[in-house]
Parts: C-alpha cells; sequence; structure tokens
C-alpha cells in the first residue's frame, strides 16, 4: 500500500516580523514506497516426475512446506501454470533462474 507524502506544520514566533508574527513553515516528511512485488511462475511440465518437481521447489524456496509445494506442482500440472511464491525483484530472479538450471520451466511478472 502506497502512502502519501505527509506534511507537518510547524507555528514559530518570529523575533524578525513585528508583534512577534506567527510564521507557518511546511515540513515535510518522507513515506517509503514499498518496493514493487513480482511473482515467480512455475509452469507445467510434462518431462521431469511429481515428485522431482516438488523436491526441486522445496530446494530451491525453501520457505516453501512440503504442501505448499505439492499445491504449485498440482496447480502447474491442472491448469498450465503454479504460483510458487511473490517476492522482491531479486529473489524472485534467484528463484526463477535456479528452478531453470533444474530443469523446470519459470517466469516472473509483476504482481499488479
Amino acid at each position: 500500500m502506497t502512502r502519501p507524502h505527509r506534511a507537518s506544520f510547524l507555528v514559530k514566533a518570529s523575533a524578525q516580523e513585528p508583534g512577534g508574527t506567527a510564521v507557518i513553515e511546511k515540513e515535510q516528511q518522507r513515506v517509503r514506497k514499498p518496493s514493487p512485488r513480482y511473482k515467480v511462475l512455475l509452469h507445467n511440465d510434462p518431462v521431469n516426475s511429481m515428485e522431482y518437481v516438488v523436491s526441486t521447489l522445496r530446494q530451491v524456496v525453501p520457505s516453501l512446506s512440503e504442501q505448499d509445494a505439492i499445491a504449485v506442482m498440482l496447480e502447474a500440472h491442472n491448469t498450465g501454470v503454479g504460483l510458487v511464491i511473490v517476492c522482491d525483484i531479486e529473489p524472485a530472479e534467484f528463484y526463477s533462474e535456479t528452478l531453470k538450471a533444474k530443469g523446470l520451466t519459470s517466469t516472473i511478472e509483476p504482481e499488479s
């Protein structure tokens, strides 16, 4: 979720202004935008066994449980593509390239 810049106001009594007139100064605070997220996708694989796909997913993406890896493999098997993980660009590229190096078909795309 992107947050807009917030502005806060400081009220100062100025010694240079006659009668101590209040001067309002605007002070900007920066709010960090979250980095864009990317989906790592696994495409259906008619070559490798289901067991190989599951074990490879678990090796490459250690945060996946056995059940999660099975669910990703079945989603790819049944629909043609399975969602492996959503993360920042660097780990997404790493996961996708490592899956490819192990003989699986993988792509990344913005989460949108």
